[in-house]
């Protein structure tokens, strides 16, 4: 009987070991994946990652501050936070959504100056219903 006993012991050892393992790598994963946007404050405080790396800057499209270049896809716009403000440049085509007054991320490096950004992302609120869907 204790000889029984012991191999339910070590399977129910064994597969919680299995399942402590599985539920660690997931949170790994998951944490590693999570991405994060700093605000415009944030990003001139100093409390972003330094040097080449690239990272999120999330805020509103300010309103009068988008310039786009007529001979290129160059776009030059100022993202804020309602406290501060960060220039930003974009050398792509934005989304659709992308326009003054709305929120926005954008994936990119910091040089001191400018945001100098590699990806627009537009976000719309919950509301939004994309063109040609009926509610």
């Amino acid at each position: 009987m204790s000889n029984a006993r012991g191999r339910r012991a070590a399977w129910l050892a064994a597969v919680l070991v299995v399942a402590l393992g599985f539920g660690v790598a997931l949170i790994k994963v998951f944490n590693d994946n999570l991405v994060f946007f700093y605000t415009p404050t944030q990003i001139l405080s100093g409390d972003t990652p330094q040097g080449e790396q690239t990272y999120r800057l999330g805020g509103m499209v300010e309103v009068g501050s988008v310039q786009r270049e007529s001979d290129s896809l160059l776009v030059r716009f100022v993202v804020s936070d309602q406290v501060n403000r960060v220039p930003v440049q974009f050398n792509g085509i934005v989304p659709d959504l992308f326009k003054e007054g709305t929120g926005v991320v954008a994936d990119g490096r910091w040089d001191g100056k400018t945001f100098m950004a590699s990806e627009v992302l537009a976000k719309h609120d919950e509301a939004y219903m994309p063109p040609g869907v009926e509610q």
